[in-house]
């Protein structure tokens, strides 16, 4: 197969092979779950191809043209090879992990059909080289996130799932103004044609506040700890590797390979992800709820992402897409250890567990290793990232900025161990075996991938520098 034909296959499989997921359930349960394991398969198998291409620097442009600037353009380069195959991997693993979480619950076809949707959008977003497509992608997401974060149809749940709706997709309208305006200076929606125009800080500050919403940045961060109370697998999706990525994904596709900053931006942006980053851990450091306080670690190490993004040089990029891999993998190990461990337990307050490395040591060493990865320790992979992310935030100039971000993982260190130690340490309050093989196997698959992924950084790194080297002209 060519390289288009790849790229169209995995945005495509996903998002009308969900549409046949009711059809398999038809058929019979088992059916459906396999089918569902098989789309998510082929999702993440298809891009691994594409490997070679992104190694290489090369890019491809796939445009078909429509009316009114409307064109449907693919951008098959290092930044669009790299965030689909972690995306996708994330996304299938989750969907394994499913199989053993949601056997006994009602709505099932349309949990996988819009899991399955939600990883094909992300799929179109990623590869997307249109911003009204882009933002087209970006909406079909809110609304699988809505109807998966109210899975359990509680009333409080639905009310939680509306107003991340409601914020992020106040978002995204907002970003959409910023994308018209961007379309009245420059006649085209086309980003392959804008790059390197300065766009007016306007528009900037528009496309920002969606993208602010949707990585759940502060203060418009309040939406995702609350959207703990869907299933597990779901928080996993939206904090690992895809929902809450779209934004950092979307700010080095927008600002770094497409338009430029202007003004003061470049300045400012580094100050609010740093202080988002230490805000979150604070509160984390406070906070019981198991799923609560992991979502407010997301929110901290998002503003890593953003800071090694927004410093702009080399290193602190090469980091940023380093963050993504070694984030995605450790959180998505963290989110589905917490998982086993209400799913057994039917409890959240970490102060109401203990002792449950006792019945649970896989899924005790696989949440000890994926923390030591989100904390930054060697040889773990999230050591590689947090550490090119501080250095290049030093080379900027930016000191100050470097030593609050290290502060900030001091104090993840702390929140994260803290929840070990009162969840898997001490005195056994409740009988809460390991039950569920696939679930087991998916946080132990995801630890050692931590670890593994530290233990050979220069294969993940050639990924990286490829994307970083390839928007290289714009870094300073």
């Amino acid at each position: 197969m060519n390289i288009e034909t790849i790229t169209l296959l995995t945005v495509f499989v996903p998002i009308i092979g969900s549409l046949t997921i009711p059809l398999a359930g038809l058929i019979s349960n088992k059916a459906r779950s396999a089918w569902s394991v098989l789309l998510g398969g082929a999702t993440a198998f298809l891009p691994l191809l594409l490997i070679p291409t992104a190694l290489g620097g090369g890019e491809t442009i796939l445009r078909k043209e429509f009316v009114l600037g409307l064109d449907f353009i693919l951008v098959i380069d290092p930044l669009s090879i790299f965030m689909s195959i972690v995306s996708s991997f994330i996304g299938f693993l989750i969907i394994v992990y499913s199989l053993g979480y949601i056997k006994h619950e009602e709505n099932q076809n349309e949990y996988y059909l819009l899991v399955v949707l939600f990883i094909g959008s992300m799929m179109g977003l990623v590869f997307s080289g249109n911003l009204i497509f882009l933002y087209l992608f970006w909406e079909i997401i809110a609304v699988c996130c809505w109807r998966l974060i109210g899975f359990y149809r509680l009333k409080e749940h639905v009310r939680k799932a509306d107003k991340a709706f409601l914020i992020t997709f106040f978002g995204a309208v907002v970003m959409l103004l910023g994308f018209i305006q961007i379309y009245g200076q420059t006649g085209t929606f086309d980003l392959t044609a804008m790059r390197g125009a300065i766009v007016p800080g306007s528009a900037v500050l528009l496309i920002l506040f969606g993208l602010f919403s949707k990585s759940a940045t502060v203060p418009l961060h309040t939406w995702l700890p609350d959207a703990g109370i869907a299933p597990t697998t779901v928080t996993a999706l939206l904090h690992a590797a895809v929902l809450v990525k779209i934004g950092v994904y979307a700010y080095a596709r927008l600002f770094l390979y497409g338009f430029r900053l202007p003004g003061a931006w470049p300045e400012a942006l580094p100050i609010i992800a740093v202080a988002s980053s230490l805000i979150a851990a604070g509160a984390a450091t406070v906070e019981t709820d198991f799923k609560r306080l992991l979502a407010y670690s997301t929110v901290s190490q998002i503003g890593y992402i953003f800071l090694g993004f927004s410093v702009a040089n080399t290193t602190g990029v090469n980091g940023a897409w380093l963050f993504i891999l070694m984030h995605g993998l450790a959180k998505a190990g963290l989110f589905l250890c917490a998982g086993i461990v209400l799913h057994a337990t039917h409890k959240r307050d970490i102060r109401e567990m203990g002792g449950l490395m006792k019945t649970m040591p896989i899924t005790g060493a696989a949440f000890l290793m994926c923390a030591l990865s989100v904390i930054g320790i060697p040889p773990f992979g999230g050591f590689f990232s947090k550490f090119m992310v501080i250095m290049g935030t030093v080379q900027s100039g930016r000191v100050a900025l470097a030593a609050v971000a290290l502060f900030t993982a001091i104090l993840t260190m702390y929140y994260l161990l803290r929840a070990f130690a009162l969840v898997f340490l001490g005195e056994a309050k409740a009988a809460a075996p390991e039950k569920t093989p696939s679930m087991v196997f998916v946080v132990g698959l995801l630890a050692v991938l931590s670890l593994v992924s530290g233990l050979l950084i220069a294969w993940p790194v050639k990924l990286t520098t490829s994307a970083t080297t390839f928007i290289s002209w714009w870094l300073r």
